[in-house]
């Protein structure tokens, strides 16, 4: 009979040789076996000291450190190295990519924070896994947990969620910028700043709101400064017996020689309603700076509540005038003389 065929043996290339496996784990086990004679150490210790035998226990506990020093001293100031080395790369990254996105003229200054915070994440993370690799540190089961770690977080921390992917969505659809004037729930303010889970806004009186990026993109805004020039406008009212043009011409005076207006727009004074007890009007104009808005509106509140008495113009407030017709009930009575004489 033919005899079969001898099974073939695997080729040598795909059997690890012993020294490379022992090269691998030959760190590992030297750390773990310093670790468990510290402990056996330490616990040795501990027995001791309850048993009232302390100069045992003064000898193990100096033993106990004497082997701490010398076998992770030396993993210690590789790790040390390891940090200066990747750390100083770090901060020469971190400088450089400051410097291009300050420089950028496409990247505002929101994003640029953005930007900056997210490396500085990423850059200290990338460091601290390099330094726990030299102490022999799992990193597989240190990335696992953190893993682990930010889902459970994730769940707990829903809106804390939202709001950063509205801050990022804030920084990116670019509806308002740091420093531009907004106005949100009747809220006038400067935009401060812009985070990752927030907006911080400075009000007209010095206070500082802070509004939840959530807030920020589901609520209506308006933005004052985007366009770069805006129109400001002051109300103001006259009596029914003057006449309109007078009172434009009062107060189109009052703005002539602004250098703060912009000067592609002319200003203009236009009658916006007719009211129960006075004919509405509106001085319109435009500014170049919008951060002036509200000082320069304030400002002219006055000036033509000034300029209308001066000229005996009349601003009036809301009356009632009640007529009278048949009202015999009221013959002879006071009520109905006009001489103004009334009996005591």
């Amino acid at each position: 009979m033919p005899m079969d065929p001898l099974p073939q043996q695997a080729p040598l290339a795909q059997i690890p040789p012993a020294d490379s496996l022992a090269a691998d784990t030959s760190q590992v086990v030297d750390t773990t076996n310093t670790i468990s004679s510290i402990g056996d150490r330490v616990g040795d210790a501990g027995r001791l000291l309850i048993s009232g035998e302390y100069e045992l226990f003064a000898d193990r506990l100096y033993a106990g450190f004497a082997d701490l020093i010398v076998g992770l001293i030396p993993k210690l100031l590789l790790a040390v190295f390891v940090f200066v080395l990747f750390y100083g790369l770090y901060r020469s990254v971190y400088s450089l990519l400051q410097n291009v996105l300050h420089r950028s003229r496409r990247v505002d200054a929101g994003l640029e924070k953005l930007s900056m915070k997210t490396y500085k994440v990423v850059g200290s993370l990338f460091v601290g896994l390099m330094v726990l690799d030299q102490l022999n540190v799992n990193i597989v089961t240190v990335l696992t947990a953190f893993g682990i770690a930010g889902i459970a977080i994730g769940f707990a921390a829903r809106d804390t969620l939202e709001n950063y992917i509205s801050g990022i969505t804030i920084l990116l659809d670019k509806p308002f910028r740091i420093g531009d004037n907004i106005r949100i729930e009747d809220v006038y303010g400067t935009v401060d700043d812009i985070t990752l889970r927030s907006t911080r806004i400075l009000t007209l009186n010095n206070a500082y709101l802070v509004m939840p990026n959530t807030q920020m993109i589901n609520q209506k805004l308006i933005n004052h400064s985007i366009l770069g020039v805006v129109r400001v406008e002051v109300p103001f009212g006259i009596a029914y017996k003057e006449y309109p043009q007078e009172a434009r011409e009062v107060v189109l005076n009052l703005v002539r020689g602004d250098e703060r207006l912009h000067p592609d727009y002319e200003p203009s004074v236009v009658v916006t309603k007719l009211n129960d007890s006075s004919v509405d009007m509106t001085l319109r104009m435009h500014i170049a700076d919008p951060r002036l808005e509200m000082p320069v509106k304030l400002e002219y509140f006055e000036k033509v509540r000034e300029a209308l008495r001066e000229a005996d113009i009349e601003i009036p407030f809301p009356h009632l005038q009640l007529f009278v017709d048949e009202a015999k009930a009221f013959e002879g009575s006071p009520l109905l003389r006009n001489d103004g004489d009334v009996d005591n």
